[in-house]
């Protein structure tokens, strides 16, 4: 029987590319639910072309819409961010593929771990804002996580056939991003067309600029300490332009084991719908004889201050983690609209860590509200940046 898969945020980088890998494996999975945010045009060329169960989507002003455009289909139209949750609770699904981008994605993720279902995650915001309480959601529900991120897929499997092996620490690859050589004077004038060109990977919006200012590797950082149980001093990031390593284990008696591969998400998503089995894939193969220099250096965290500030609030813990991460999404959206400098996004989030309240052991609720007053104070300090510039 074909593996029956729930894609939350099909229209993403992310579920773009998983529709992709699921067309080349025709017989082997389908789709049953497809959700989205605001995208109703791709949403409904893609339920008409994989025909799933229900699609759902996530702001209700464009449900009528999307009903007229799937009318002549079988396809069973819903609305509301509610709707996502009780869907993917409820649906005969094999695998949840969790492709939401920043915050918006905790809520559905957390009902599906509830659900029991197998997590093919690739919204790292899940783990950054709510890690302890998803551990903890996991081991009460049987459900498993199997990370989409090529950093996490290939410290997962590194770890294949290594249980109760001393491990020492794991390297995460970083390529740099498009202003890895650039000075601080240079990166006072960037602007956001220029910052979303990565030399490497083809991402969303959201995650490209992440990737600019090494917030990225921030959050992936938060991401690694929860996926694998590690400390904060467990968990190195190097520089690695070329993107062929995608992360290394070190295991305590000095081997080190690297996954290799081309920078193409398609690799690591077709890994996660087939764990613990690997299907024959048509996809581009690493050829080293085509990449015969690998570097790497230490990451600049003077000149990218947000991974120093993703340590900083992973160490103090609590709901910073979560405050950190909703003042990064206000900051990365000002910074597209024009409204802030590259240099200034970072400011926004240590004012945002330094205003908003503390505390040490949130539930749930508590982080939905860190989360909204963190945007409150982002914005109030962004409005105050705009109107000096």
């Amino acid at each position: 029987m074909p593996k029956s898969i729930a894609l939350l945020g099909s229209t993403g980088s992310i579920g773009t590319q998983t529709l992709d890998v699921i067309s080349r494996y025709p017989g082997e999975f389908r789709i049953e639910v497809l959700t989205a945010g605001n995208n109703i045009k791709l949403l409904a060329q893609q339920a008409k072309k994989f025909l799933p169960d229900t699609v759902v989507i996530g702001n209700r002003i464009h449900y009528l819409q999307l009903k007229e455009a799937l009318k002549d289909t079988p396809v069973k139209v819903l609305a509301g961010d509610d709707a996502i949750e009780q869907i993917v609770a409820g649906s005969d699904v094999d695998i949840v593929v969790a492709a939401m981008v920043g915050y918006s994605g905790l809520r559905p993720t957390v009902a599906a771990i509830k659900a029991g279902k197998k997590i093919a995650l690739a919204n790292k915001e899940t783990l950054v804002v709510a890690g302890e309480i998803i551990k903890k959601l996991v081991k009460q529900s049987g459900s498993r996580i199997i990370p989409v991120d090529s950093e996490h897929s290939a410290i997962f499997q590194c770890l294949a056939g290594e249980a109760g092996n001393p491990l020492d620490k794991i390297t995460l690859t970083a390529s740099g991003g498009p202003f890895l050589n650039f000075t601080r004077e240079m990166l006072q004038n960037v602007k956001p067309h220029e910052a979303l060109k990565h030399p490497n990977w083809e991402m969303g919006n959201k995650v490209t600029i992440d990737s600019a200012s090494l917030m990225n590797k921030g959050l992936e950082v938060i991401e690694a300490r929860w996926l694998f149980d590690l400390s904060p001093d467990q968990i190195k990031v190097v520089i690695h332009p070329q993107s062929i390593i995608h992360s290394m284990v070190h295991f305590a008696d000095g081997s080190i084991k690297a996954q290799m591969g081309m920078p193409d998400m398609r690799v690591p998503i077709l890994y996660a719908l087939t764990w613990p089995d690997r299907f024959v894939s048509d996809l581009p193969k690493l050829d080293l004889s085509l990449h015969q220099t690998l570097t790497f250096c230490e990451p600049d965290m003077t000149r990218f201050r947000n991974l120093s500030i993703a340590y900083g609030a992973l160490r103090q813990g609590g709901n910073m983690p979560c405050i950190m991460n909703a003042a990064n999404e206000m900051a990365v959206n000002a910074f597209l609209a024009g409204k802030v400098g590259f240099l200034q996004m970072p400011d926004i989030v240590e004012h945002t860590m330094e205003t908003a309240e503390y505390i040490m052991s949130p539930g749930l609720g508590y982080l939905e509200t860190s989360d909204i007053k963190a945007r409150e104070i982002a914005t109030i300090y962004i409005n105050e940046l705009h109107r000096k510039s």
